[in-house]
Formats: C-alpha cells, sequence, structure tokens
C-alpha cells in the first residue's frame, strides 16, 4: 500500500520528567509530572507509567491539582494554554487559551476560579524578567475558551517556581524583596535566597540559601518587626523545600542528595534518608502526608513514605551535562544504551519509554562535589551479536594527569546482564579517541586508535577463560589516527590518520592502499551496506564529505558541507548526515551511490547534533513514496546539545500510535498485570479453542440493554447524574416493551393468513376453480385451525411407516 505522508520531528520517549515538582493525587495513589509536551500519570504502588495527558504543543511547565475537584489537575505550557483535564480516565476537561508562554501554575483555595501565572515580562533589558499574574478563568460551555481577565500581581519575580510560595492567605515570592539580608556577610557567608515554603497553619516562611542554610521567618506581617531562626546542615545551596501538611515537618533537600526532615518548633531535631541518586530539585507532599516525591538531576522521581522508607523510584531517560559515548542500540534487547548517571551506562526501552537498568562500570562511589576529578564513560561499542561490550573510562583533562581503563565485558546468560572479562590498564599511552567491533558472526575483533600515532586490535585468548589481548599494533608515519571502521564483511578496516585514509586486511594485516584525496583531517569514517558496500563514506575539517569507490581506489564524489554527525543505516544502503549551518541543523538522505540525496529537511532543530542512531523497527513499513521509503526498515534518532532526544515519524504512524494508544488493555488505563496477562492468554486460547470447534455457529447478539450497561459503567462516577435518576433508565434498558410484544403477535397473525391464502389459491389453481368462491370461516372456526395447524403430528408418520 502507497503511503504519502510528510515526515515530521517529533520528541520521543526520554522526556525530563524533573523539569517541575511532581504531584500526587489526594489519595496517595497516582504519581503526576510533567514529561516533554506530555504529563504522565504513574501508579505509586506498581511504580508503572499507566497513561499520558495528551494536547500540549509544546513543554509542559507547570502542573497542580484543581482545589475545586481533587481528580482534576491544570497543566500549563510554553503554547500558551491551560488545560484542565480528568486524570484518572485521561480525559481533556476544557483549554484556557491564555496567548503567551506560561512558565509555572499555582492555585490557592481562597481563590476559587483564579489561576496565578508565571509569564515573561517585555523589556528592554537582555535578561529576561518574569511576573506573577492572575487569570480568571471564564465559566463557559465550550470546550477552548479565551481567558482574557489577566491582572499583574507582583513584577520581577524568579523564574524558578521554588521561588514562589502560597499559604494561609499570604502571598510570597522571591524573598528578596520583602526581607533584607546582605549578599555576603562579614564572614563570606552567601545568604542569597534560593527556595522558600510557607507552614500551613502558621504565620511561618521557611528559605533556603546558597550557603546551606534554613531560616524560619516569624513576624513578618508587622513593619521591621519580623524575626528569624537559623538552621543549617547542608554544604552547599539548598533546593528545595517542603512543609507536611499537618506542618508538623520540614523537608529539605539539595546537591548532597539526602533528604533532611526537619521537626517543626524542635531546635535542629533532624532526620536522614541518604544516597538517593542525583542532587535535590524538588520535594512534594501528598495531601494526607503518607507519601512523599523527590525529584533529582539524574531524571528520576523518588517515592518514599512518611516512615522515611523509600517504596518506589520512577527514572526517566538519564540526561547528564552532556553524552560522552555514541547514542548505541544493545543487539539482544534493541535498548538505547548512552551515559546515565556518573560512572554508568543506562539501558533505555524506546518502544516503551522506560529505563531498564544501569550497568555500573567505573565501579566506584561517585561524589557529588563540584571540580571533583572522577572517572567517566567516554567510549563504549556492543559487537554485532551483543555478546561483547567495550568500555573506556578516563579522568584527568590534562595529558599529564590522564588515567584510563579499556573493559572487556561478556554477556551472562544466566543473570541476562554483562560481567566484566578483562581489564586493560595500559591498551595505549595516550587518550583513546576511537574503537570499533568488527562485523562478522564468526570471530570477533575490537580495534582501538589513540592519540599515541598507533591503533591496536584485539581478540580473545584460545585459553577457556577467553580473555583479550593485543594482536595487532599498526601505525603511519607517526601520525595520530582520527577514527576506524570495519567494512559490513569485515574484511577491510579503514584507519584515518589525519587527512589519509589506510586500507588494513585484518587476515595478513597488510596496508592495501591509502586514500589522500581530499583536504582537511578526517572527521568521519563509515563504510556503505548492502549494494553500498563498495563503497567509503567521509567527512572533513574542511567542510566536504566525500565518498571512495574501493574497487577503483578512486574519488567517486564529493560535495562541500558542513556535516556534523554521518550515520550509515545497517539495515539499509541508507547514510544520513547532518548540517549545521546558519544556526540551524538540515539532515539529508541518501545512498553512497547517488549523490542526489532521497530525503532533506531543512532546520531540524537550532543545536548541532552529535548523537544519532537508526534503530531497527519490530514491524517495518510498507511505504513506496521515496521520501519516507528510508523509515521503512529502521528509524532514526539523534540527540540534540540541549538534550532533546528526536525522531522522525510520518503522519500515518503517528496517527496509528495515537489509535493503538487509545485501545483500551483492561479497562481503559488499567495496567496490565501479570495476573491480566496469564488470565488474558488463558481466555484468548480459549476462544480460539471455541472457534475452532464451531466455526459455523454464529455469534450470539448481546441484548439492547449492553450499551446502556457499557456507557454506565466506563464513564466517571464523579461526572454521572444521581443513582435516582439513573434506576428508572437502568431498569427499563433490561425490559421488552408490550408494544413490541404486541406488534410482533399481529406480525405473526398477518403473515399466517397471508400464507393460508397462498396456501388455498395453489389448491384451487390446481382443481381449475379459482372463479368458485370459498365459504368463509367464523373467527372461532379460524382460531380452530390456527391451533390445529401448529400441532405436531410427525408422530403419525412413524407409525405410518412402521406397519407392513
Amino acid at each position: 500500500m502507497v503511503e504519502t505522508s510528510d515526515i515530521r520531528v517529533v520528541r520521543c520517549g526520554g522526556s525530563k520528567v524533573n523539569l517541575t515538582p511532581p504531584i500526587i493525587s489526594n489519595d496517595s495513589r497516582f504519581v503526576l509530572c510533567a514529561s516533554g509536551d506530555l504529563v504522565k500519570v504513574y501508579s505509586t504502588r506498581t511504580e508503572e507509567w499507566l497513561h499520558s495527558l495528551q494536547g500540549h504543543t509544546n513543554q509542559v511547565t507547570g502542573i497542580t491539582l484543581n482545589p475545586a475537584n481533587h481528580l482534576q489537575v491544570y497543566s500549563c505550557s510554553v503554547d500558551g494554554t491551560v488545560k484542565l483535564w480528568d486524570f484518572i480516565d485521561g480525559i481533556l476537561i476544557k483549554t484556557f487559551v491564555i496567548g503567551c508562554p506560561l512558565f509555572a501554575i499555582y492555585v490557592s483555595e481562597k481563590h476559587e476560579g483564579v489561576l496565578f501565572l508565571h509569564v515573561s515580562m517585555a523589556t528592554d533589558s537582555k535578561n529576561e524578567c518574569f511576573q506573577l499574574v492572575s487569570v480568571h478563568l471564564p465559566k463557559s460551555a465550550e470546550q477552548e475558551v479565551e481567558a482574557k481577565e489577566m491582572s499583574a500581581v507582583s513584577s520581577h519575580i524568579s523564574k524558578n517556581p521554588s521561588c514562589t510560595a502560597f499559604g494561609r492567605g499570604v502571598r510570597v515570592h522571591f524573598f528578596f524583596f520583602y526581607f533584607s539580608l546582605k549578599a555576603t556577610d562579614k564572614k563570606g557567608a552567601k545568604n542569597a535566597f534560593t527556595c522558600i515554603a510557607c507552614h500551613p497553619t502558621d504565620d511561618c516562611i521557611a528559605t533556603g540559601h546558597e550557603d546551606g542554610k534554613i531560616r524560619l521567618w516569624r513576624n513578618f506581617i508587622h513593619k521591621k518587626e519580623y524575626t528569624y531562626s537559623t538552621q543549617h546542615w547542608h554544604h552547599n545551596a539548598v533546593n528545595t523545600l517542603c512543609f507536611t501538611p499537618e506542618g508538623t515537618h520540614l523537608l529539605s533537600g539539595g546537591i548532597e542528595s539526602v533528604l533532611v526532615q526537619w521537626q517543626y518548633g524542635a531546635d535542629n531535631r533532624k532526620e536522614f534518608l541518604p544516597r538517593l541518586g542525583g542532587s535535590i530539585l524538588h520535594i512534594s507532599a501528598s495531601s494526607d502526608g503518607q507519601l512523599f516525591c523527590t525529584s533529582h538531576s539524574d531524571n528520576k522521581i523518588t517515592v518514599i513514605e512518611s516512615s522515611f522508607k523509600v517504596c518506589g523510584v520512577i527514572q526517566g531517560l538519564v540526561k547528564g551535562d552532556a553524552v560522552l559515548t555514541d547514542l548505541m542500540i544493545d543487539p539482544r534487547s534493541k535498548a538505547l544504551v548512552l551515559n546515565g548517571k556518573p560512572g554508568h551506562l543506562q539501558f533505555y526501552s524506546l518502544l516503551r519509554d522506560k529505563h531498564l537498568y544501569n550497568l555500573d562500570i567505573v565501579q566506584q562511589e561517585y561524589i557529588y562535589e563540584a571540580g571533583l576529578d572522577q572517572f567517566e564513560v567516554v567510549k563504549a561499542a556492543f559487537d554485532i551479536k551483543g555478546s561483547w561490550l567495550a568500555t573506556v573510562e578516563e579522568r584527568g583533562k590534562k595529558s599529564s594527569d590522564l588515567e584510563f581503563f579499556l573493559k572487556l565485558w561478556a554477556f551472562d546468560e544466566r543473570t541476562q546482564s554483562f560481567v566484566l572479562n578483562t581489564t586493560i590498564t595500559a591498551a595505549h599511552t595516550d587518550r583513546i579517541i576511537s574503537m570499533c567491533f568488527s562485523s562478522s558472526e564468526e570471530t570477533t575483533m575490537l580495534v582501538t586508535a589513540a592519540e599515541d600515532s598507533q591503533f591496536k586490535a584485539w581478540c580473545q585468548g584460545a585459553d577457556d577463560q577467553n580473555f583479550w589481548s593485543c594482536d595487532f599494533v599498526g601505525s603511519y608515519h607517526k601520525l595520530n589516527p582520527t577514527n576506524c571502521s570495519f567494512s559490513a564483511d569485515s574484511s577491510l578496516l579503514a584507519v584515518s590518520f589525519q587527512e589519509v585514509i589506510t586500507i588494513w586486511s585484518p587476515d595478513t594485516w597488510e596496508m592495501l592502499t591509502t586514500l589522500c584525496q581530499p583536504p582537511g583531517v578526517i572527521r568521519d569514517l563509515c563504510f556503505g551496506r548492502l549494494s553500498c558496500s563498495k563503497y567509503l563514506l567521509g567527512t572533513t575539517t574542511k567542510n566536504l564529505l566525500c565518498c571512495w569507490n574501493l574497487l577503483t581506489c578512486e574519488l567517486e564524489w564529493s560535495t562541500s558541507v558542513d556535516v556534523s554527525k554521518l550515520q550509515p543505516d545497517p539495515f539499509s544502503e541508507n547514510v544520513a548526515a547532518f548540517s549545521y549551518q546558519s544556526k540551524h541543523t538540515d539532515l539529508f538522505v541518501f545512498k553512497p551511490s547517488e549523490p542526489r540525496p532521497l530525503f532533506t529537511n531543512k532546520n531540524v532543530c537550532s543545536e548541532k547534533v552529535h548523537r544519532a542512531v537508526f534503530v531497527p523497527r519490530e514491524e517495518p513499513l510498507n511505504s513506496c513514496d521515496e521520501s519516507t521509503q528510508w523509515l521503512n526498515r529502521s528509524q532514526l534518532y539523534f540527540l540534540t546539545q540541549n538534550m532533546d532526544l528526536l525522531t522522525f515519524s510520518t503522519a500515518t504512524e503517528e496517527d496509528r500510535m495515537l489509535s493503538s494508544s487509545k485501545q483500551l488493555v483492561i479497562d481503559d488505563s488499567v495496567a496490565v498485570t501479570p495476573f491480566y496477562l496469564l488470565l488474558g492468554k488463558h481466555r484468548q486460547q480459549q476462544q480460539k479453542l471455541n472457534t475452532q470447534s464451531h466455526p459455523v455457529a454464529d455469534k450470539p447478539q448481546q441484548p439492547q440493554g449492553s450499551v446502556t450497561i457499557k456507557e454506565l459503567l466506563h464513564t466517571p462516577a464523579h461526572v454521572l447524574p444521581a443513582a435516582s435518576v439513573l434506576c428508572s433508565m437502568f431498569v427499563n434498558s433490561f425490559l421488552i416493551s408490550n408494544t413490541g410484544e404486541m406488534d410482533s403477535e399481529k406480525e405473526e397473525e398477518d403473515s399466517e393468513e397471508e400464507m393460508e391464502a397462498c396456501d388455498s389459491q395453489q389448491e384451487l389453481r390446481a382443481q381449475g376453480s379459482v372463479d368458485e368462491v370459498t365459504p368463509k370461516l367464523s373467527k372461532a372456526q379460524e382460531r380452530e385451525l390456527k391451533r390445529v395447524r401448529k400441532t405436531d403430528f410427525s408422530w403419525m408418520a412413524g407409525l405410518i411407516d412402521s406397519k407392513p
């Protein structure tokens, strides 16, 4: 089937879940968090993603529960709209169009029908300023309505939502404008405000500061008579504060990744919950005080019981300051693999948008302290079968302080994870800049290239434990290598040395030829695949993309383009090239045999793209359109400098995914449990057996009342009418009306009369006396005749047949 559809850049799974504070439902069953342009709903008990609230067209910047209905939630977005959702059933109730980008949202129980929003101020200053405005929500029956009634509450406030809080009818924001503290005192302490929280019952406000201190302010209603007390444990800035609903405790968090619980009213009495992961950015508490939620810098939400026990972890795609490894696909699990939390590789399922597990590479405790030089994973590569993983970890920015290790990991079938097999402490004398595995399934070989002017080939030993050792060392005129790549069948190895590309035979380690036509140092290097395997592609620092024919050892074609990332598709002949120019990135998809691009997408994003990967599809697409054929077998994912994971998708593919997401697994948004999987498979098998054993039998018709029952059971209870109103409707749906029964009897009598008339006329035609008048029967005789007609006389036929 031919699909003609435009290709669009869409934000895929792995969006940040730590951008805004998460919220907990009143019954502590659900956790809601903003994730890209979605609001995701998770279960606090199973940690499973239930469903998403989808409707915004840009980043969701804030969510808050509706104080008038605890089953509804407000969300605001940069797209300039506020949406009201029923988060239990995932239904969009109403959209309020504000008309300007929104950056935070707040509600107050004392201000019904009013929302408080962070919006940007139009100023001449280069620094962006924000103001707090109140918006009165209009009452309208329409689903989308424009909110025009807006008034400014305060100007020049902080963009950080932690710097605004509501409590006991008092509005507090960015405390620097109300309480005066010198930025630094005589002892050099940093007193700048970082976050605030209002006590739910007392006239008390807690503030966090850059020096790690927490101050509790009182008597602030009276001018210049306020007082404050100081509590101190954090050694760095306090990121977030939160009072429990009863106000008995104050929760604080910072870079130490320790949740601190201060007892309110008691001097420095506190409890600790350490080693929670990344630094704590936000803290939330449920309305009943039974659960706490902390969001962390490693894109994680931790669910904590009031007894200070971790009961769940919702882990998103870990996004640090930069991804040092390439984007890789695990050949076994088809998971996306890249840098995770410090010293780890993370395995992330793109299909389920779920973090699978972390693999500890460094195997050292990470110390969260700014400026401390620690080991980081900088290179990683899988072999073609996923049986081996090679990693490089290093520390030391200067060559004199450089320390690195090359590690080989073997996949363990028993534990279904990778186990350290070999550690090489002196693989090279300088930094490793490139490495790759051979593409052959028969023999596994690893090649590393380093800044010590050498490349080395590593192979498994002949002993039983399969430890790795160096098999060959190669160099070329003492030039530093820049990249290395194997051909599709592993018969050739290409190693670039500055402006020269050398071609080697891995069987004999003979240098076959050199390619040195293009000017500039070689940056990326890759071979063609399938029918284009005879071509070698390379990009240079002189903004050239070149293609060589290895059969003739000549330059096939070249073009002037600044390629920031060259990514071949291992499942087709296609190659993707990302080009950065005029402050935006363009995408070109082409085959090495044809310099004309198959697909071009201008202005994919505004940042440079240095990481990309093709992911194989579980079910290939059937597109015959030339511009979309390159997406049939695999899907292209890429990572921007802002750590946004994006992909390319067709419109028909998005519509199909949207319709499949709306199909109910059990009942609407119920999570799939192991019990359901067992029971559901049993039912499906039973239905299949019944269908095979009775192929002719028709499926019984459902009663008409089933439609009413289905609507009644699938409609949320809080939007249904009173039970007294539904009772008569529900009972009547089971009853059959008298008029219907009388009509059916009348139709039956009419049909019998027509049959009798036909029979009599046929008899008359047979006797040749059609014109004779038949005597008319009385009504009593007609009823008696009908009774006789309905009598079963088949038993008489049996008697007659049995007589001799």
